[in-house]
């Protein structure tokens, strides 16, 4: 299969899941339907597709890029298979600051929250290189220094939910990651940062590409090792950060996302982004469909499903390593 035929089927995969999830749902939409509800407000159905579950599938592509390209990113960077933005508690962080924002300032205002996870997610990441003292980590160190970096934050999180009952109901979306409720508001905060991100990544390939033929070779190239990849490490917290912030912590996207897309297209990043990307997107609108259907009238959220799907193939990547070592 050719490079640009696996991203046009992952494309169509999206837009196949993107229309599934406007239509199924409690109250199910006909497919038919859809079109004439987006379009005009004498639908019927007007109201169900454009104001609740059209925003809900535009945040989670959103989020499934974001997550799905930092994983990229940190990856390539790190050169640890390992690494994405939910096993080193960069989500954790970022989750945390948010429902900090949402908890103490409830009237802040709306950009307020992106930018305090995105605050959040430089932490935890400080936090990581700080433990670890370098960069290039073993599979094995790189997990349990990001997995007690998470559990950190996760008692942070749950402090919060202690000393704040009054939100429960939000701490418990935040601790495990929802696209429940998302509408509008959610969208135009996200939209613009993922807008301007995702082409600075894509257009760091070159680097990225050099990355990978490791430190000595990137220095004999002329690259300019810790300037630039202090820069790229910076662009894959902010866009989990950003995606954190609209979804709460989401987990295994940023793993799984990029091994798929790596299976398929090999390391060359002008290749290997677009389509991480769009299989972030396909697990995480996927991951809310079944979430949606499966025990209907009841809600999964996203983050339980991802759970699922995510942790045995988790396993399956220490088992790997471990072989390999």
């Amino acid at each position: 299969m050719s490079k640009g035929a696996a991203l046009g089927i992952a494309g169509l995969i999206l837009l196949l899941l993107a229309v599934a999830s406007v239509s199924a749902g409690t109250v199910s939409v006909p497919i038919g339907e859809v079109g004439s509800a987006l379009l005009s407000k004498d639908s019927p159905s007007y109201f169900i597709v454009h104001e609740v579950r059209l925003p809900r599938v535009i945040v989670g592509i959103l989020a499934g890029f974001g997550l799905a390209v930092g994983g990229v990113i940190l990856q390539s960077l790190i050169r640890n298979p390992l690494a994405s933005p939910d096993v080193i508690g960069i989500t954790k962080g970022a989750g945390f600051a948010a429902a900090a924002v949402l908890f103490l300032f409830p009237k802040a205002p709306g950009y307020i929250v992106p930018v305090a996870a995105f605050a959040g997610a430089l932490a935890a990441f400080a936090a990581l290189l700080l433990l670890s003292r370098r960069l290039t980590l073993s599979p094995a160190t790189l997990a349990l220094v990001g997995v007690a970096i998470g559990a950190v934050f996760q008692a942070a999180i749950q402090y919060l939910l202690v000393t704040h009952p009054t939100h429960i109901s939000m701490a418990l979306l935040w601790m495990s990651g929802s696209l429940w409720s998302r509408g509008w508001k959610e969208v135009w905060s996200l939209l613009p940062w993922i807008v301007v991100l995702l082409p600075i990544a894509w257009r760091s390939f070159p680097q990225l590409n050099v990355f990978q033929l490791g430190e000595e070779t990137s220095v004999s190239l002329g690259l300019s090792i810790v300037r630039k990849r202090f820069w790229l490490l910076l662009l894959a917290v902010a866009l989990a950060g950003i995606s954190v912030s609209a979804v709460g912590a989401i987990g295994f996207i940023g793993l799984i996302a990029p091994h798929m897309a790596r299976s398929i297209v090999g390391g060359r990043h002008q290749w290997l982004i677009p389509l991480a990307a769009c299989i972030g997107a396909d697990l995480m609108l996927l991951g809310d469909l079944l979430g949606r259907i499966i025990i209907i009238p009841r809600e999964v959220p996203v983050g339980i499903m991802s759970a699922v799907i995510g942790a045995p193939y988790f396993v399956y990547l220490l088992r790997r390593e471990r072989k390999l070592r």
